[in-house]
């Protein structure tokens, strides 16, 4: 598991310095926005408005220059309520600000918007006010760049732990599964999945019959003389396929619907999360593939279509139609574990 890359997850506590220690235990970071004299931990650097802090918070333009002459790395704060706040923003980073804080009252998303496009390119970084776990993980997404930091303003140790847990990505070892068996299964009710993504060449979800066995399946952003691109759709699978939460948890395909979270993965092993926009199940023909993977085997059944592509050795996709036996396909392959309620359970387990 691993924090968005070059993103800073800041706290700031609301309460007292002995509280400050219980935050910094929960806390991966090398920054927080504390007096300095609260914190005695020397990997940590802080960011206050005071000269003592190794990153002076500025709340007025003059000040900026009178710490850079003092050879401070500087901070200019905002609270944002209008245009002129934005122009305030753009003059700090003329003066060579090292970092700007955002505090976006009423309107977060367009303000912030408006900063991330007008000092894309200026080099200072672009630090927001959270209140809570949720409004952390909008912040770092916004314009797909998202801002440089999220200072999480909090007096619950429980919004750092949650906030932590939105920003960490699973990151899974994939290799190469050997096709043992390929074989029509007759008729019965799949699941087209349609996120509220679009996905690129090599992305899809890892979706099999047995949760410890997943086959990468492939969306259909490759369209046919027949078929229109649908980059947003995976067609996932039979109802009863499990596929991999971003909490660890696995889930039939059967129980997505609107709003659900879900992981998107690619080719290399990396996943994002994205949401379900709608699930649609429908009767269509089936094919099992059956493959061996690390001495694990595994099955999944999929839609008989030339549209439902894995991918092969050779980085290419393949369609499930085209596929045969000796083929190697991608795939996530662990030691069997129990599940309860889709959960991992430490227990015997035996599934064919």
């Amino acid at each position: 598991m691993s924090r968005q890359k070059n993103k800073d997850l800041i706290i700031k506590p609301e309460g007292s310095a002995l509280d400050l220690n219980n935050f910094l235990e929960k806390l991966d970071t090398d920054l927080v926005y504390a007096d300095p004299k609260f914190v005695n931990n020397t990997r940590l650097k802080t960011i206050f408005p005071s000269a003592d802090a190794d990153y002076v918070v500025c709340e007025d333009l003059e000040s900026i220059s009178t710490y850079k002459k003092q050879n401070k790395q500087t901070v200019y704060y905002k609270k944002v309520t209008s245009n002129e706040d934005l122009n305030e923003i753009s003059e700090a980073a003329k003066k060579g600000v090292n970092s700007v804080i955002v505090d976006a009252v009423n309107w977060k998303i367009i303000p912030l918007e408006n900063i991330i496009a007008i000092l894309q390119k200026s080099g200072t970084k672009i630090y927001a006010i959270a209140k809570d776990a949720n409004e952390v993980r909008t912040l770092f997404s916004i314009l797909e760049l998202g801002v440089d930091g999220v200072i999480l303003q909090t007096g619950d140790i429980n919004e750092v732990v949650n906030s932590k847990k939105q920003l960490e990505n699973d990151f899974f070892s994939l290799g190469y599964a050997k096709i043992l068996e390929i074989k029509d299964v007759g008729i019965g009710e799949r699941v087209c999945v349609d996120t509220a993504s679009m996905m690129k060449l090599g992305e899809g979800m890892l979706i099999g019959n047995k949760s410890n066995f997943l086959f990468l399946v492939h969306n259909e952003s490759v369209g046919s003389s027949f078929t229109s691109p649908r980059p947003f759709r995976v067609n996932a699978g039979a109802v009863h396929c499990y596929t991999i939460m971003p909490d660890g948890t696995t889930k039939y395909l059967s129980e997505m619907e609107s709003g659900i979270e879900i992981l998107i993965v690619d080719k290399s092993g990396s996943s994002r999360r994205s949401i379900v926009g709608r699930s649609k199940i429908e009767t269509r023909p089936l094919i099992l593939i059956r493959a061996q993977l690390d001495g694990e085997i595994g099955t999944v059944i999929l839609q008989n279509a030339e549209t439902i592509r894995l991918v092969k050795d050779n980085d290419q996709l393949i369609s499930v139609t085209e596929a045969k036996i000796g083929d190697n396909v991608l795939a996530y392959s662990k030691p069997a574990s129990g599940r309860h309620f889709g959960m991992a359970v430490d227990e015997y387990i035996l599934e064919k």
